[in-house]
Order: structure tokens, then C-alpha cells, then sequence
């Protein structure tokens, strides 16, 4: 008898539904995007019900797409981003009909009143909380309370983004260890919050969602839930995991040193070990694992994809408009054209630093630039730049991770910018490291929601399945004396990055 699971993977910029067999396999999706929302400067803002109609909206597609029984759905598990502060009432009433997501910057002031009474330092070293202080949950909690006071008496519970979802399916507000560790007050080394940092915050334990593990069983379906959604309310509801933790987990990270690239628009490499990576001057940025006794650890850069794609739209003109006359992606026209500059492009440096410092940088005012340029560079020896300095800054990345825990020869490329065979030999040959890509691809989220699900109404006794469902499609083997050109230029690399965060820092006082 065959048996499903439907995975969630709720995004910053939608949602994506998928169902999996009891095998792993990826059988069909569907895609919802909508809307984030700018009112003011540093306010990023959803609306949780977007979020539920287009689980909706989704979930009735999916089920459109395949041929199956309803009935053999077995689960429900859900991926989400972090960070969020969804506000209901005892009555789960929602209070505010839009929310702050992850990247909302709001609560400057409240994270500053909050750091006069607990050591700034301190503080990351127990959370792991290496984005900057105002995104992290209490701080907008705190928010609430100075600005909203009226809504924030009717507060029964703050829960996340894919707990709120997970609130409509069963009717259950909590959360789990993984989302719960990005609350800002979650003490890793003992997994629970932190009672010195909440009171600091001056706010209530109580508003905050109890913490249960991500392949815990909330419940069934309600009968609205299933009603709406077109399911039956047999399916069991787990908890599921936070986007960062979710991701590693279908990354293949359930070992010790499995370390994979997300490369997009963004990119970040992430690291499964038993202990936490901090560091408090590199600033690492911390999730407990969706599996007991884990974690993932990361570094990131925030202009990885975004800075080829402003490289493509501002200097590759001719190649957008032959796509669009042939009908061909540009980016085939901007990988040749990379293809046909030598290693290290001509003596040519590009730092991808388009959206500012990470905790990587000297200074956050730090931003990008190409470095040598000449009279005698073209136009694929910029192309082929801006790969390798992105491939040299996320090695920076990786050698933060590595001073801390054994890091495995073999590194797992997932994201759109994977897809780029020209890439993946730059990275392998800047890593040093074997490259793989799998079938998995941009999935591996939604997978690791799968494996929640599976594992938490028992359709797999653990986790390990997950090395069986990734299928190696290509192993890139780096080339040393590439390499051996790579570090010579990796150094010249960290010398131009500090001094352009010298000069972020001087043109900031203009």
C-alpha cells in the first residue's frame, strides 16, 4: 500500500507543496508566491492569512497534479522562515494582520535597552544569533509592547511563521527546538530558554510557544483544516523545522562535518556538528537541528547570485537581448563568455560585497567592487571575476567553520546557482574540495520537512534514508594547480576585502 506525505516549505517569497512517497521520492509541486510588504524604512512585512491561503491554493493544485488515494496521505510536515512574531489571542484570533518577518530591522531601540542590561557578547555566544540583534524575535516582541501596547495585552502567544500554519491545520501554538533557537532568548548548550535573557526583555515566558522536538505529532487535521484543504482529517500534523535547520537536514546533514552551499540569490554554507560554532568576532549564525543533539551552524555572504545577476543586467546587455531574440536563457551566453577567461581572470578581483558586510567583514559599511581592472580585461574576464570572488568570499566562509569542527571532503552545491558546471569546477578548485550535485537540487528543504513528517508519524525509523533518496548525479574533483592559483589570490582577496571596508567605513562619514 503506497503512502504519502505533504511537505511545506514556506519561503520568504512563497510557498512550495510537495508530495513525497514513503520512499522519499518527490512525486509533484506546486508553487504559491505573495507579497512582502515595505511601509517603512527597515519594516519588512507578510500577512500570515497570505501564508494560509496559499497553502490553500497550493495543496488543491498538488492534489490536482497526482493520481493518488487522499486517504494513503499519511503526514504533514512544514519548513519555515525564521524569526517570525505572529501575535493571537487566547481565542487564536490573529492580532495583527500584517507581521514582521525575518529580515525586519525595526527594533533598533529595543535592542539597544536590552543590551544595557545583558552583555552584547554574552549573549551571541549562548544564542548563536550572528544576524544583526534587532531581526532576532524578543526584540520584536519587545516592539510590540513600547508601540502596540493595546494589541499586546490581548497576546496569548508570539509563534512563527510555519507554527501559525501549523496553528490553522490543528488548532496546537507551538514550536519547536530548531525555530525556537532563533527566538534571541534560547540558550543552545541546554536547549530552553533562557530565564535571564527573558527578563532582561521585561517580557512574560508565558507569550513564548512551548518548545516540543520537530518530528513531534501536534495532531490531526481539524475538520475546518481538512474541509478547506480538501484532505482528509486522518493526516497526522508534525511540527516540522525552521527553513535553516529543514534545509541541512535534506542537505544531507545528519552527520558530524556534513557541510553543504546554498547558492542563490544569497549563499551560505552550513555545517552539522554536535556543538555549536560561535565566534564572536566572525559571528556564525546558529540553529539547533531539526535532529535531537544537533546543530547547524553557518556563515554567509548576502549578495552571491544578486551580484552575477547585476553583472548580467548592467554589463551584459548584448547577451540579455540575444537570449530573448533565440530564446535561450542569458546565462548560457554568460557562462562561455566566462569560460573563455583564464583562472583568476586576468589578474582581476570582484568582491561581492553588493549588500554590504556580513559578519565575515571587517565592517558592515563594506561594499563591493572590482579590483585591477584594465584597459585589457573584457567583458567574460568580469563575468568570470565576479564567480570566482564570490566562490573566494564563500571560502572565507568555510575556513570560519573549519576551525572548529572537521569539515567532510565532499561539499553538496544546492540552489539555482548550482545548476552552472563552469561554477561548481570554480568552487571545487577554490574549496579544495570534492563537489557534488544530486537529484535533491532546490529541494532540499521541502525534503527535510518530508523527513520530519516521516519520521514523526513512523514511516522511517530515523533519519538516514535521507543519503539513500540524494543520488549523486556529478562529482566535480578539484584540480590542484588550479588551486595552488586560488590561494595565492585568496590572499590578496582577504587584504582587498578590509581595505574596501575601510573605505565603506570612510565613505560613510561623507
Amino acid at each position: 500500500m503506497n503512502k504519502y506525505i505533504i511537505a511545506y516549505d514556506l519561503g520568504t517569497g512563497g510557498i512550495k507543496a510537495s508530495l513525497y512517497n514513503d520512499l522519499g521520492k518527490s512525486l509533484a509541486s506546486s508553487f504559491v508566491p505573495y507579497d512582502t510588504y515595505y511601509p517603512f524604512t527597515g519594516w519588512h512585512e507578510q500577512r500570515p492569512m497570505d501564508w494560509w491561503n496559499a497553502v490553500v491554493e497550493s495543496t488543491q493544485n498538488l492534489l490536482m497534479k497526482v493520481n493518488i488515494d487522499k486517504n494513503d496521505i499519511e503526514g504533514i510536515g512544514i519548513s519555515g522562515h525564521s524569526l517570525g512574531v505572529v501575535p493571537i489571542d487566547q481565542d487564536g484570533n490573529l492580532l495583527r494582520d500584517t507581521t514582521p518577518i525575518w529580515s525586519d530591522g525595526r527594533a533598533v531601540v529595543q535592542a539597544q535597552k536590552f543590551f544595557q542590561k545583558v552583555d552584547e557578547e554574552k549573549w551571541y555566544m549562548t544564542t548563536g544569533n550572528g544576524f544583526p540583534a534587532p531581526l532576532y524575535s524578543i526584540f520584536k516582541i519587545m516592539w510590540y509592547k513600547d508601540n502596540e501596547p493595546e494589541m499586546f495585552k490581548k497576546v496569548d502567544k508570539f509563534i512563527g511563521t510555519k507554527d501559525y500554519i501549523n496553528f490553522m491545520l490543528t488548532g496546537i501554538a507551538c514550536t519547536d527546538y530548531s525555530y525556537a533557537s532563533g527566538s534571541g532568548v534560547y540558550n543552545l548548550e541546554k536547549w530552553k530558554y533562557e530565564g535571564a535573557f527573558i527578563e532582561a526583555s521585561g517580557i512574560c515566558e508565558s507569550v513564548l510557544p512551548k518548545i516540543v522536538p520537530s518530528t513531534k505529532i501536534l495532531g490531526n487535521l481539524t475538520k475546518e483544516a481538512a474541509k478547506i484543504l480538501g484532505l482528509p482529517n486522518s493526516i497526522k500534523v508534525v511540527c516540522g523545522g525552521v527553513d535553516n535547520a529543514c534545509m541541512a537536514l535534506g542537505a544531507r546533514g545528519i552527520n558530524e562535518g556534513r557541510v553543504y552551499t546554498s547558492l542563490g540569490s544569497s549563499a551560505w554554507i552550513a555545517v552539522t556538528s554536535t556543538k555549536p560554532i560561535v565566534n564572536a568576532q566572525k559571528r556564525p549564525y546558529v540553529f539547533t537541528h531539526c535532529i535531537p543533539g544537533m546543530f547547524t551552524s553557518a556563515t554567509c555572504i548576502f549578495a552571491a547570485g544578486s551580484s552575477l545577476k547585476w553583472v548580467r543586467d548592467n554589463i551584459c546587455k548584448d547577451m540579455i537581448r540575444e537570449g530573448e531574440e533565440k530564446g535561450i536563457d542569458p546565462y548560457i551566453f554568460v557562462n562561455k563568455a566566462a569560460e573563455d577567461s583564464p583562472i583568476g581572470a586576468k589578474k582581476l578581483l570582484f568582491n561581492p560585497s553588493l549588500a554590504g558586510g556580513s559578519g565575515l567583514d571587517k565592517s558592515p559599511r563594506v561594499r563591493g567592487g572590482f579590483i585591477g581592472l584594465d584597459l585589457g580585461h573584457t567583458q567574460g574576464d568580469m563575468i568570470r571575476a565576479t564567480m570566482e570572488g564570490i566562490a573566494m568570499n564563500l571560502r572565507i566562509a568555510l575556513d570560519v567553520l573549519g576551525e572548529y569542527t572537521q569539515i567532510s571532503k565532499q561539499m553538496l552545491i544546492v540552489g539555482g546557482g548550482g545548476k552552472s558546471k563552469l561554477w561548481r569546477q570554480i568552487f571545487a578548485d577554490t574549496y579544495n574540495k570534492e563537489i557534488i550535485k544530486t537529484n535533491v537540487g532546490q529541494d532540499a528543504g521541502s525534503l527535510g520537512a518530508a523527513a520530519c513528517a516521516a519520521v514523526g508519524i513512523g514511516l522511517w525509523k530515523d533519519f538516514s534514508i535521507i543519503d539513500e533518496i540524494h543520488k549523486i548525479k556529478e562529482v566535480v574533483m578539484p584540480n590542484q594547480n588550479h588551486n595552488e592559483i586560488y590561494e595565492k589570490y585568496l590572499e590578496v582577496f582577504r587584504n582587498v576585502s578590509d581595505m574596501q571596508s575601510d573605505i565603506g567605513d570612510m565613505l560613510h562619514e561623507l
